[in-house]
């Protein structure tokens, strides 16, 4: 098991939320009709805000708000219709909630109108890679980044970790470069982004702790994923007990953030796994402090 050290996220806007020594839960609320688990539910804006602001109630201190569907084979959606989508969310959320939020985009031009209406975070699916004018624009804005690995539209290496390396090195030069601060970096290794089969994704949980090579907070994405469906049986909107159980397990080996459908299981979830760490850090403090105190006599 593995604890990643407590570390500061500063967003934009003055903002910061400290990650490691808690399980922080971002909720997804996708404003689009067409997303692979609740498209079309909260397509209209009074539905995303009510179903934001309940994710806040059961304990959601993120909220990304994306206006364009990721699953393979999705409708494209146009800048225009994106911002026109997700912007009105983002503006009535700004007032109605101190809950961080975050825009999932991989368009400069959305994410800076987004930051302009309150977005504090920009989660790119893309990783800075298809549009690296985002990271001058987190840059200029103190904006955090959730850098997202993925492996479309671009040959994959063989070992899935070193993969996981030769894009991610790659997204955190061009956030350095652009003068973007460790501080407001945050990595997601992308589960079920071009990771074709179900074993491709259990084999990234198993080496989830590798990861920490970065040195940087990781974020975990699984909800709902079509790899839990191979493994339980069941539908997408059936799968938020296996998504808390994979929450729980990458707790363990040290996610910090979990991007997820159902706040309310997972939350009660990553409590039991948050509870069993610090039981354990208190266990190891204490042998600790034993030790020292035999050394002395």
């Amino acid at each position: 098991m593995k604890q990643f050290g407590s570390s500061l996220w500063r967003v934009a806007h003055g903002r910061e939320i400290e990650l490691g020594k808690r399980s922080v839960i971002m909720a997804i609320v996708n404003v689009t009709p067409d997303s692979f688990s609740d498209g079309g539910r909260y397509q209209n804006v009074d539905k995303a805000v009510e179903h934001a602001l309940q994710a806040v109630a059961d304990g959601a201190e993120i909220l990304d708000i994306g206006g364009e569907s990721t699953r393979p084979n999705a409708a494209f959606v146009g800048p225009a219709e994106e911002q026109a989508r997700v912007l009105p969310v983002i503006e009535a959320l700004s007032k109605r909630t101190q809950a961080l939020i975050s825009i999932d985009t991989y368009r400069e031009e959305t994410a800076r109108l987004a930051i302009g209406a309150g977005a504090h975070i920009v989660n790119d699916v893309f990783g800075l890679q298809k549009e690296p004018a985002i990271a001058a624009l987190s840059a200029k804005t103190g904006a955090g980044l959730c850098i997202m690995h993925t492996g479309r539209d671009r040959q994959k290496l063989a070992d899935i970790i070193e993969d996981q390396a030769f894009f991610l090195e790659r997204s955190v030069e061009i956030a350095s470069a652009a003068g973007v601060l460790r501080d407001r970096i945050v990595l997601d290794p992308g589960f079920g982004f071009a990771k074709e089969t179900p074993g491709e994704n259990l084999e990234l949980m198993a080496r989830f702790e590798e990861l920490h090579r970065f040195g940087l907070p990781l974020l975990a994405g699984t909800s709902r994923k079509r790899f839990l469906g191979a493994v339980t049986g069941r539908e997408p909107a059936e799968r938020d007990v296996a998504t808390a159980a994979t929450s729980v397990l990458l707790r363990l080996k040290g996610a910090a953030v979990f991007r997820v459908h159902n706040v309310a299981i997972n939350r009660d979830a990553l409590a039991v796994a948050d509870a069993m760490l610090a039981a354990r850090n208190d266990l190891q403090t204490a042998g600790s402090d034993l030790q020292n105190l035999s050394a002395t006599l």
